[in-house]
């Protein structure tokens, strides 16, 4: 895409605007590009197989040689995860704050591209200089510990990012969100305003963290003669630190599972972001050595992932942990929108089990809501809204509240993935689009995947494959042996045996009218036994199996 005028920044989310997660976005002013935020996003249950989903890049590869570096807000997943895949191709540094760097720099050494990134931590207040930007990071709040808002100035103007956040006057560990410098920010002049739009549509403030110590206290006070499992996010070390107050307030022993889980508390430990008394956290292999009374189990598998270690325990394949009877499931949490169906059935097994199970008003968010946004509009006083994180009906809301601050509908961009997003001293507007959406990870191939693959594997998922197998002779073409039906996923063979026979008689009878055919041609025989076979399985059982005929020459 070419340059346009000089004196323009534009602003091109590649990520982050069609629903919750892979957030990332493009400043582009003049010879330099900066990208704050780099996530990934999961897929959805139309997506078999697939294991993460990452940003198109496309525009920033076309345009390395101009790319300064990330930006990142805080460390959560959809903000980060996708940093080890894009780094390989960007090579650029990485700015971030301490906690959210030490998880940074864990993923990439597991990516084994550590030595090779250059990083640089950055402490609330700092500004650093990229290129035509300036970049300032402003403290926040939010269910993760570190989190930014940034200031980004270029000779356009200045746009405020708040990244992931709520207003949280009391926070569980560290300093309230900085109002003061947000609204000094704003008194100097603030072209425009991207604001989290997670908690838009819900009225009101979100409460503080901090005010959730008193129901854990409650919690293990009315179930003290059972073992507590409290499933939360990895990321919230805030809420690990409140469920281990309140364990060694009753003088209970800590164990944290899943993988996640220790890495995140590992790094927060290390950082000092975390407060753990002496002899409180102990190793899953010692709890045999206490009575479950005296066990908190602090684990991942909040939100119904089938390989988090809480699904692992809902249905018997954890290698250490048992659901027992007397147990006291707290998921501290709220499902994801799109998780509701896996939470539900983690909740329903573990319930079967007869564990009690408690999963109501044991969770606050990180996300501001609607009075919290409006707050932050007042204070930074933006010539532009730009909503953002979130899905349409998020972004939509953030919009509503910006209308009824009093501003025009034509100071408020309602954008998608890969628009670009014009702002200058006298003009603003959607000039234009790149490539944008999601590049899919399967195992170790990134963007081997696409549309055309998961529309076979969707395929094969709902009616199953016949694979019709024949060998012929090379010169004579006559046919040696088949065809053979195979079939997967289509019917019960052991009591289908006469529908099978019936189906290899209909691709025989295709084969020989092809082979009388005066040309023979392979892809025409293929074609041929695919459509009268198809025909057949169709009139007979009504479903539509991918057919597979496979010809062998002898």
């Amino acid at each position: 895409m070419k340059q346009t005028e000089t004196g323009t920044l534009k602003i091109i989310p590649l990520g982050g605007l069609e629903s919750i997660g892979m957030n990332i976005t493009a400043f582009d002013y003049g010879e330099s590009i900066i990208v704050v935020d780099c996530g990934l996003a999961f897929p959805e249950d139309d997506m078999p197989g697939v294991d993460l989903l990452i940003p198109d890049i496309t525009y920033l590869k076309n345009n390395i040689s101009r790319v300064k570096g990330f930006v990142i807000t805080h460390g959560h997943e959809d903000h980060i995860g996708a940093l080890p895949y894009v780094l390989k191709e960007i090579k650029a540094p990485v700015y971030a704050t301490r906690l959210t760097m030490g998880l940074i720099e864990h993923k990439l050494e597991e990516a084994e591209i550590l030595t090779s990134v250059r990083r640089k931590t950055v402490s609330f207040g700092q500004i650093i200089t990229l290129g035509d930007f300036r970049v300032e990071f402003i403290k926040t709040n939010h269910s993760i510990q570190d989190a930014a808002a940034l200031a980004i100035t270029c000779p356009a103007g200045t746009v405020v990012h708040t990244g992931d956040f709520k207003v949280d006057y009391t926070p569980v560990f560290g300093d309230a969100i900085d109002l003061q410098r947000l609204a000094e920010i704003g008194r100097k002049g603030v072209l425009a305003l991207m604001c989290d739009s997670t908690n838009a549509e819900r009225p009101g403030f979100t409460m503080s963290e901090r005010t959730l110590q008193r129901t854990f206290d409650n919690l293990f006070a009315e179930n003290e003669h059972s073992r507590i499992l409290v499933a939360t996010f990895a990321s919230n070390v805030d809420r690990v630190q409140q469920v281990i107050n309140s364990a060694y307030r009753y003088g209970r022993k800590v164990v944290v599972e899943g993988r996640s889980m220790v890495n995140f508390i590992t790094i927060a430990s290390e950082l000092g972001y975390l407060d753990v008394p002496d002899n409180t956290l102990i190793d899953i292999n010692l709890m045999k050595n206490y009575p479950p009374e005296k066990m908190v189990v602090v684990t991942t598998g909040s939100q119904g992932e089938a390989m988090a270690a809480l699904s692992r325990m809902a249905n018997d394949t954890h290698r250490k942990i048992r659901i027992e009877h007397n147990d006291v499931i707290i998921f501290s949490s709220n499902p994801i929108p799109g998780n509701e169906k896996a939470v539900s059935k983690v909740i329903n097994d573990l319930s079967a089990k007869g564990a009690k199970v408690i999963f109501q008003d044991v969770h606050v968010s990180g996300h501001a809501r609607q009075e919290e946004i409006k707050l932050i509009y007042s204070l930074i006083r933006p010539k532009y809204a730009v909503p953002v994180h979130g899905e349409p009906r998020h972004l939509a809301a953030q919009a509503n509240i910006a209308a009824q601050l009093g501003y025009d509908r034509d100071h408020i961009f309602l954008l998608s993935s890969g628009d670009v997003l014009e702002l200058g001293a006298d003009s603003a507007g959607v000039t234009g689009r790149v490539p944008a959406g999601a590049v899919m990870v399967d195992g170790l191939g990134v963007g081997d995947v696409g549309n055309v693959v998961i529309r076979d594997r969707q395929h094969l998922a709902e009616e199953g494959i016949i694979i019709v197998v024949l060998t012929l002779e090379k010169a004579s073409y006559e046919v040696l042996a088949g065809p053979e039906i195979i079939s997967r996923g289509f019917v019960y063979v052991k009591e289908s045996v006469d529908l099978l026979e019936e189906a290899a008689g209909v691709a025989r009878e295709a084969l020989y009218e092809a082979l009388s055919r005066k040309t023979i041609d392979w892809n025409g025989i293929k074609s041929l036994i695919r459509e009268d076979l198809g025909s057949f399985v169709l009139k007979k059982t009504g479903r539509r199996p991918m057919i597979l005929p496979i010809i062998m020459e002898a």
